[in-house]
């Protein structure tokens, strides 16, 4: 079951899918508690997903149990407010406002919570995680790793020095203010990673023209340096940014599915050992 749903953000809503499992999991021990997963969209994106990738993610995770939420950040879809008056810690108070939610519904096991971000959504996720402990599980889909460069590189360098000059500049209909391009020079992924001591995969496919595939490579050497916390990664041959071909999103999606019921089988052979 699926459903529209407006989360509350300061004076803005957040335009919200919810989808509920699609079979009832009796999880002994559990009281029948579902796992959590909220989706975080990347720069100018929507809780749908190029192609409907989160749709497509969302459908398929309410099979292994998973109740998912998708939503659209302020500005962005169907949501309120002005995307580029934003920043990156509005994106992470957002977030939070989404969990908040979530978890206050009854049937969620606040215990399993995973957060999956694509592009600048992955950046957002991992901050986020940082901040809140109730995040357990991070699962990065081609993250951003430098937000300033790297949303100045897609917008193009003019953009962010009209935002400068002028108090704003236009990009795709948005309008971004200084405000915005401050917050993203501000955070600094690959140094807040060591800090999140939960379970963490990456995927990043090699045909990403957008954000390096290297930096697969570099988030899973920060995330090694922890003292606790797996860091699994998985590189997509031929995957573009969006994984937009056939074989690379089934890749994506059986890889993201299958590590996530791993860390569910996981817990639950902890849960009988405790016991």
């Amino acid at each position: 079951m699926e459903r529209q749903i407006i989360i509350r953000h300061d004076q803005e809503e957040l335009t919200a899918s919810i989808h509920y499992p699609s079979t009832d999991r009796n999880q002994e021990g559990r009281c029948n508690r579902v796992p959590l997963a909220v989706i975080c969209h990347g720069f100018v994106g929507s809780r749908i997903g190029v192609d409907r990738l989160f749709v497509k993610t969302a459908r398929e995770l309410v099979e292994d149990g998973y109740m998912v939420v998708r939503f659209d950040y302020i500005g962005c879809g169907e949501s309120s407010g002005s995307y580029g008056a934003e920043g990156l810690e509005s994106m992470i108070a957002q977030t939070r406002s989404v969990l908040d939610y979530a978890l206050s519904c009854a049937d969620v096991d606040p215990t399993r919570v995973t957060l999956i971000g694509h592009s600048l959504g992955g950046a957002v996720a991992l901050q986020t995680a940082v901040r809140d402990q109730r995040v357990k599980n991070l699962v990065l889909w081609s993250a951003v790793g430098y937000p300033f460069n790297d949303i100045v590189t897609i917008t193009g360098r003019s953009v962010y020095d009209e935002s400068v000059k002028s108090g704003s500049a236009d990009y795709l209909g948005y309008e971004f203010t200084p405000t915005f391009f401050e917050s993203l020079a501000a955070g600094q992924p690959f140094q807040e990673a060591v800090k999140f001591s939960g379970d963490v995969l990456v995927i990043h496919g090699t045909s990403d023209d957008i954000i390096p595939v290297d930096y697969a490579f570099l988030f899973q050497k920060v995330f090694w340096m922890r003292p606790e916390g797996r860091c699994d990664k998985e590189i997509i041959f031929q995957g573009d940014h969006t994984y937009s071909a056939g074989p690379q999103r089934a890749q994506l999606l059986k890889r993201t599915r299958d590590w996530l019921r791993e860390l569910e089988s996981q817990q639950q052979e902890w849960q009988h050992w405790s016991i």
